[in-house]
């Protein structure tokens, strides 16, 4: 091949000083912070004679460093390709170089956020099956053009579709980066606008947008005033529980309106395309997200159903590859984000066609029922006996929880259950929200039966089901099934072995 050298757009130097200097926005907040509250405030910094500037002469050295810190990464930053490799030399103080060989990339994700769309930039990560830790991309280019990224991606085809050595040596550099054919990906699914607000009202963000805001209180413990916000508080409360609890219902409010904002600039225009290799999802408005899931990599699909989608039909579809997350956590693929029940099947079908999509499950038995709220129970009944004997008559008002933990027992007994075919094996079961497993039988890493002691007096057990997803795996779980099921399931696994369960 040849060594040709590519380097990234000039953007990507300013893209370099943001991402730095939003590393540093905290501690600017809290050294400015604290002049706020001293006497005279910030004009008090103008007060001192040079050193009340001290602050503002570091921040302005480290804003100038972070800045030519950036332009130096994007001029050390080349990449090419060679020897059937994606070659990568950058580094700000010690030059580094990366190999990666194009037979290991297993997708090639594409963002464009606020920076690049206007310029027609993307922002390229490759991942690998072997990239380190879980949510990293093997490599990222930060932003390069569109026709840039078309050529790794031709580049990567032409690699992996092994062009004979004799063959490339007669064609000339300007013949060997001709593009080949596009794949061509047809459109599955196309979020509605309805879906998506219903999807935003619904997604919970609320408790997000609430634990952000108090992440972000708590760095600044020292400097908040407590005494001062106590008084504040009880001088507050003495107006009465109508007006306290319509402002905790405003601050929820407003909660609950950033989280739908956030939820639908982040899934506007959600997509669903595929082509023979891979399925490709785009969605979002200010940055818009572009994940390609191979096809072969896919470990098992699970479909998830809150009480309140399940009541209107809905559902959310989960994608367990190897090495599957997007992002920089170990965000989970969504495949559908939500989706009506009878326009998912139809779709995951035609993505899938080796799966069953509606088999017939394999319910636990009545006997098992207690099994399913006796424990709860158990772990309640010391904070039961604490409550009643501390705050009598009062206390006892908690034994209300017990007909709920009951009741939700019932309802998971109702919901457990699993179908085994001769290569496909569902499970499913229910904490609040419902889940149903489907997995492949090649795809399955453990299949493991436990029973307790009193399990094994109702001739009853516990299987669980692991399948690589991530670093950790994703495991589906029957709980309080019978012990021929555990033995059916086992079997199934594993033909040659052991099939039969013992005490």
């Amino acid at each position: 091949m040849y060594e040709e050298r590519y380097k990234l757009h000039p953007i990507s130097a300013f893209i370099n000083f943001v991402k730095g200097l939003k590393e540093l926005i905290l501690p600017f907040i809290i050294i400015f912070g604290v002049n706020i509250f001293r006497d005279g405030g910030v004009s008090s910094m103008f007060n001192q004679g040079w050193q009340g500037l001290i602050p503002i002469i570091i921040g302005s050295v480290v804003l100038v460093f972070l800045l030519v810190g950036g332009i130096i990464k994007w001029k050390r930053f080349v990449y090419w390709f060679e020897d059937g490799e994606l070659r990568i030399e950058y580094g700000l103080f010690v030059k580094k170089k990366r190999y990666i060989p194009f037979d290991r990339i297993q997708s090639l994700n594409y963002t464009e956020g606020i920076f690049h769309r206007p310029l027609g930039l993307v922002k390229v990560k490759v991942e690998t099956a072997g990239s380190g830790k879980v949510g990293q991309a093997e490599a990222e280019l930060t932003a390069i053009s569109r026709e840039d990224a078309d050529r790794i991606e031709n580049e990567m085809e032409k690699a992996k579709r092994q062009l004979p050595e004799e063959t490339a040596a007669e064609m000339g550099p300007h013949e060997q980066v001709e593009p080949l054919p596009k794949k061509e990906a047809k459109v599955l699914y196309r979020m509605s606008m309805k879906e998506l607000l219903i999807l935003a009202t619904t997604s919970g963000g609320i408790g997000v947008v609430i634990s952000a805001v108090a992440i972000f209180l708590s760095q600044f413990s020292e400097l908040i005033p407590y005494d001062a916000i106590y008084e504040e508080v009880m001088l507050f409360l003495r107006f009465g529980a109508l007006i306290v609890a319509l402002t905790i219902f405003f601050v929820l409010l407003v909660a609950w309106v950033i989280s739908v904002i956030m939820t639908i600039f982040a899934n506007y225009q959600f997509t669903i395309q595929r082509d023979e290799d891979h399925i490709y999802i785009t969605r979002g408005l200010l940055e818009k997200k572009k994940v390609s899931v191979p096809l072969k990599r896919v470990q098992g699909i699970k479909v998830s159903q809150n009480p309140l989608r399940e009541l209107f039909g809905y559902a959310t579809v989960m994608v367990e590859s190897a090495g599957g997350s997007i992002g920089d956590k170990d965000e989970k693929i969504r495949l559908f984000p939500l989706v009506k029940t009878e326009r998912m099947i139809p779709i995951l079908a035609e993505l899938f066609p080796e799966l069953e999509w509606t088999p017939e499950l394999v319910k636990a038995p009545k006997r098992s029922v207690h099994f399913f709220y006796r424990l709860d129970l158990l772990w309640f009944s010391p904070v039961f006996a604490a409550l009643g004997y501390f705050f009598y008559p009062y206390g006892l008002l908690a034994l209300i929880i017990v007909p709920i933990v009951v009741v939700i027992g019932i309802w998971q007994h109702r919901t457990v259950g699993y179908a085994l075919a001769d290569k496909q094996l569902t499970m499913q079961f229910r904490g609040i929200s419902k889940h149903r497993f489907f997995m492949l039988k090649k795809r399955v890493q453990v299949v493991q039966v436990t029973q307790s002691y009193f399990q094994r007096r109702k001739e009853l057990a516990s299987i669980n089901s692991t399948i690589k997803s991530g670093m950790m795996g994703a495991t589906a779980s029957t709980p309080h099934m019978e012990k021929a099921d555990a033995s059916r399931i086992l079997a199934w696994f594993e033909p040659s072995g052991n099939k039969e369960l013992k005490h």
